[in-house]
């Protein structure tokens, strides 16, 4: 779905404003939401953009709005711009968390609706699909007021069922790690194909050359993880944001559509 992809020339750099961040190793300085960042231009362009992780703005090569940014100012504020229209303001920033989250729903939706194992749950994926895309088509108001939660909590019962039809199919026994602290864990070369990493925490963990083939890793914490060598082919969930928080290389197998983060070396 291209629509699920940041097209940054579209959009009124939100990510940039709407968001709040703290120092730490992924920011270089503090800042409040609403508060447009210090390398922020007018023509909503980012000043150190090829230079980001040397400034220590780390955090920003690895957030994606999954297409929210350019939904939000183009469709939801028609193209109206937060400089020219400060009225907006207040509105466009408290809407693009919420799109955020829509989208990457639908992104995970688009993901199981591939899924040729999953078939027996496309039915009711595709309705909370069609429901999901027409909230991302309402007015500001509406998006203010939306339960999200709730939502995505009726999305996530049948990701789960999703998940189990499909790596059902794995052979042999499945490791289960379901919201796991695995941090640091030394699991260089381990199979894990088709294990339940849901929410696991992998930070800074050691998966150089692991077998992760068809595993779940939804909502998997894979900061600083290390994937060089790794076998991600058919990982269900996995997402754009993850693996640019990890570490891989050329070596690392990923799943299409995803990419090799531009700094991985």
């Amino acid at each position: 779905m291209p629509l699920l992809r940041a097209d940054c020339a579209n959009c009124f750099a939100l990510c940039c404003v709407a968001l709040p961040f703290a120092k730490s190793n992924d920011f270089a300085v503090n800042k409040p939401a609403g508060t447009p960042c210090k390398n922020l231009q007018q023509d909503f362009r980012c000043g150190i953009h090829t230079r980001l992780r040397d400034q220590g703005f780390r955090g920003c090569t690895v957030f994606d709005c999954f297409g929210a940014g350019q939904q939000v100012s183009q469709v939801t504020f028609g193209g109206r711009d937060w400089r020219a229209h400060p009225e907006t303001r207040g509105a466009m920033f408290d809407v693009f968390p919420v799109m955020r989250q829509l989208h990457e729903l639908l992104f995970h939706i688009d993901q199981a609706l591939g899924l040729p194992d999953a078939a027996p749950v496309h039915p009711g994926l595709r309705r909370l699909l069609s429901e999901t895309q027409e909230w991302t088509r309402a007015d500001a108001g509406a998006l203010a007021a939306l339960d999200v939660a709730a939502l995505r909590g009726r999305i996530n019962t049948l990701l789960l069922e999703t998940s189990e039809l499909v790596r059902a199919k794995v052979p042999g026994r499945r490791k289960n790690h379901r919201g796991a602290d695995l941090m640091g864990a030394r699991l260089s070369g381990a199979n894990l194909r088709g294990a339940n990493l849901r929410g696991a925490y992998l930070i800074a963990a050691d998966l150089s050359r692991a077998d992760l083939r068809t595993a779940d890793l939804i909502g998997a914490d894979l900061r600083d993880a290390n994937l060089r060598g790794a076998d991600l082919r058919g990982a269900v969930f996995l997402t754009q944001p993850q693996l640019n928080a990890a570490q891989g290389d050329q070596h690392t197998q990923l799943p299409t559509p995803l990419t090799h983060p531009t700094h991985w070396l």
